[in-house]
């Protein structure tokens, strides 16, 4: 017994040896004067840290644009996880939690409070913030959306983690906050992390009074009990759950749509379903606006504007005309609701696919920055650059025969009907694959029954009014993408045509449907129904090229994909084009833009990057005085095959933001966009296997697009000459030659002056776009940290 005792005793003292000791408490000098979150500090966590922090995509979940997800803190559980074979419980923010005991329970923890006080504190946001200032080079590579990354939640955890990376304090992989930003941030903390006053989120949450109006008149047109109004309602708010809602108003504020079991008057009680047609467990319910007060970020800031003219569109395209049967309520079967032809059956389909014509690009975007489009398996489903148009109503044959949709309700179901617990199992053999291919070659046989004498121009929608969108360009650039009205960029290889079934799928699949907490197998089905949805589009385009020439023009745009696993049936609807040239879908396009679209709509071809049939790329030009010779200059360095495009290749450079200094004091905005060049989209992994960076090209546009910045380009007007000769010779150069040159112009990471350029293109694109602009996001900023980082690298 006594030698048991003696060696029990020294296991506890090899344990408490063992044991890691938390670190020590940082001293703070507490600040003279209270400290203000909304007026000091929610300005700093804006600029430094949500451009990383505030979405789906957050590192650890912590999003730091609100004071609610400051308290919520973080978590370890990853949202995006492509091997899931269960359900997550969702963690949305203002949804699926009200209070901080609440996120608790569901294993968040704080960040922001500390078990000192006395001008100590020893919280997780002033621990990791300290270590930078104490460790502000960042050297290495720094990927903020790995799944591998730490999620430390106690101090002692994070000091490990810090101990063994010293170079990944926050911000993570940029340079550290400035001294005074520290202190009050330090200050705020160490007088406990308090929130805006009662006054303050009074103010924050409650619409002005211009759009408490508005909300009044808008709320009263979505609970009409009439059925007809509510089944309109529903459609509506199906497709805008994810929408910023603007009013008619010069606040600048946004709002959400959503479910309430409480009425308009008093205060929202959200019905917190997973998506927007699930069942909201209540017999009554009332569509409500709540006011997004989180800092907008551009990533997921899909404006809508509910106006008068759009109130009157709505009575217009739903309440006026008369329904294929009488209105009549719809239940919340799990399945039916999943089918938008089944639960909407009764509202004419054209004037849901006009609504959808309206809004053609809100609609597109939603693919976009919807939650599913998040990563390099998500998107690789589409090519780098194409352009999207729409089939006319009045060809539209499902518009014109309503009856084709109820024949082919069986063939128009989506693997979303089994929700987000879609067993992988099921993808063998799967029924919505084979119920895809079904109604395609049904689609494809009743327009040749329809359409003996082919297609024209006229079954293109051409748009009926100046805001309309019927071409729109989509950029994909790499992990993220991008939609734009108009056509943009060179002529790419693919282009869509899309009608009002297909539209429709794709919404309900890849945006209502989806959800970003599901399963691997619900992840997965989504992401191959969509391959047959992109061939869709694709085969629609096709309909209207040279009937000889369609099978050939498919295969090129699958080389390597054996012809047999191509899926395209084309029923032999003839062409009724007269083509005049050897170059039926340059003439095509060329015919649609310059003659056929409603010029009110401004779309014309982007002179800088289009070349039409017989141009060659501009030499550089003798002067670099306009914005013409800087965009001449850019596409004169561009050309496919040359030393730019052999040498970039690495992921990371797809979306490039150049700042011209120009000698008058006043700046140039330049958005440099790389299209990758992929034999086919039809792979899931290994992506690389199927590029060709010979075949790469560039678009130059001026101003801003995409969200995720991957890396900074400032020039002064005179260093031009240079900076091209550079991007014009870089093989002739020595690494280290190169190198040197570069540093003088891009901003790495590493870069001590990098938040000074942030903050300047930041401010510059709130200033040209005051209502589509929020944050950039910078969790794929160029990865290396180096200050000798090779421009090919970038």
């Amino acid at each position: 017994m006594k030698n048991l005792s003696v060696s029990f005793v020294l296991l506890l003292l090899i344990v408490a040896g063992c044991a890691k000791k938390a670190p020590d408490p940082i001293a703070v000098q507490l600040p003279t004067h209270s400290v203000s979150y909304l007026h000091e500090i929610k300005p700093i966590l804006d600029k430094r840290c949500a451009v990383c922090h505030s979405c789906y995509n957050s590192p650890c979940q912590l999003k730091l644009n609100s004071y609610e997800g400051v308290e919520r803190g973080g978590s370890k559980k990853s949202v995006y996880n492509a091997t899931r074979l269960t359900t997550m419980d969702p963690t949305r923010l203002f949804v699926d939690a009200k209070t901080t005991e609440e996120w608790r329970q569901k294993d968040f923890h704080t960040v922001t409070e500390s078990s000192v006080s006395g001008g100590l504190n020893n919280s997780l946001m002033l621990q990791i913030l300290n270590h930078k200032m104490k460790n502000p080079e960042s050297t290495g590579e720094y990927r903020s959306e790995a799944e591998d990354l730490t999620c430390s939640e106690t101090s002692i955890e994070l000091d490990g983690y810090l101990s063994k990376h010293p170079n990944r304090g926050m911000p993570f992989g940029f340079p550290p906050l400035k001294q005074q930003e520290f202190e009050l941030i330090a200050g705020w903390l160490a007088q406990g992390a308090r929130g805006p006053t009662d006054a303050e989120q009074q103010e924050l949450t409650s619409p002005k009074v211009v759009d408490a109006a508005e909300i009044v008149k808008w709320e009263t047109f979505f609970n009409n009990p009439d059925p007809k109004y509510a089944m309109t309602a529903r459609y509506l708010y199906e497709h805008l759950f994810l929408a910023h809602i603007k009013f008619d108003s010069d606040t600048n504020e946004y709002y959400e749509l959503l479910r309430s079991t409480t009425p308009p008057g008093s205060p929202v009680e959200l019905i917190d379903t997973v998506r927007p047609y699930d069942d909201p467990g209540t017999e009554t319910f009332y569509y409500r606006f709540r006011k997004i007060h989180s800092t907008i970020v551009h990533k997921t800031h899909m404006v809508f504007d509910f106006d008068d003219a759009a109130l009157a569109r709505y009575t217009d395209l739903f309440i006026d005309p008369d329904w294929l049967e009488e209105p009549h309520l719809v239940g919340y079967s799990e399945s039916g609701s999943a089918n938008p032809f089944d639960s909407f059956g009764q509202i004419p389909p054209r004037s849901r696919y006009q609504f959808l014509l309206d809004n053609s690009h809100y609609i597109i975007m939603t693919f976009i920055r919807g939650p599913v489009c998040r990563g390099q398996i998500a998107l690789n489903v589409i090519h780098d650059h194409f352009w999207v148009m729409f089939q006319d109503p009045d060809h539209d044959l499902s518009v014109q025969y309503p009856g084709f949709l109820k024949l082919q309700k069986n063939n128009l179901i989506m693997p979303i009907e089994k929700g987000s617990r879609f067993p992988v199992i099921d993808l063998v053999g799967n029924k919505y694959d084979k119920a895809l291919s079904a109604y395609y070659e049904a689609r494809q046989n009743y327009y040749m029954t329809h359409n003996y004498d082919g297609q024209g121009y006229d079954a293109i929608w051409k748009g009926n009014k100046a805001s309309d969108s019927p071409i729109l360009t989509v950029y994909r650039h790499f992990d993220s993408a991008s939609v734009h009205k108009g056509v943009l960029g060179d002529l790419p290889r693919t282009m869509w045509v899309m009608d009002y079934p297909q539209l429709e799928r794709i919404y309900y699949a890849l945006v209502a449907g989806f959800d970003v907490y599901g399963t691997l197998g619900h992840q997965l089905a989504v992401r191959l129904y969509m391959d047959g949805l992109r061939e869709e589009g694709e085969s629609y385009f096709l309909g209207f090229m040279p009937e000889e020439q369609r099978r050939s023009m498919m295969e090129s745009w699958y080389k390597g994909v054996d012809p047999k696993n191509v899926t395209y049936y084309d029923a032999g609807i003839p062409s009724k084009i007269q083509f005049k040239t050897d170059d039926p879908k340059r003439e095509f396009i060329e015919e649609i833009v310059n003659n056929y679209i409603l010029p009110e709509t401004g779309i014309k071809f982007d002179r800088v990057n289009y070349l039409p049939k017989g141009k060659e790329f501009p030499p550089l030009p003798d002067q670099y005085e306009t914005m013409a010779d800087y965009l001449q200059a850019f596409r004169s360095v561009s050309q496919p095959g040359t030393e730019f495009f052999s040498l970039v290749d690495d992921f990371n450079a797809n979306v490039v933001y150049v700042r011209i200094r120009k000698n008058d004091g006043t700046d140039a905005v330049v958005s440099l966009v790389i299209n990758r060049w992929h034999d086919n989209v039809t792979f899931m992994f290994n992506e690389k296997k199927a590029l060709d960076p010979t075949k790469d090209n560039a678009d130059f546009l001026v101003g801003f697009y995409g969200s995720y910045p991957n890396y900074f380009i400032d020039i002064q007007q005179d260093d031009l000459p240079d900076f091209f000769d550079l991007l014009a010779n870089l093989s002739k150069l020595s690494e280290e030659e190169a190198s040197m040159r570069f540093r003088k112009y891009g901003i790495n990471r590493a870069n001590t002056n990098f938040w000074e350029h942030y903050d300047w293109f930041q401010e510059r694109f709130n200033r040209e776009q005051p209502v589509q602009s929020g944050l950039f996001d910078l969790n794929r900023y160029f990865y290396e940290a180096s200050a000798a980082s090779l421009p090919v690298d970038f």
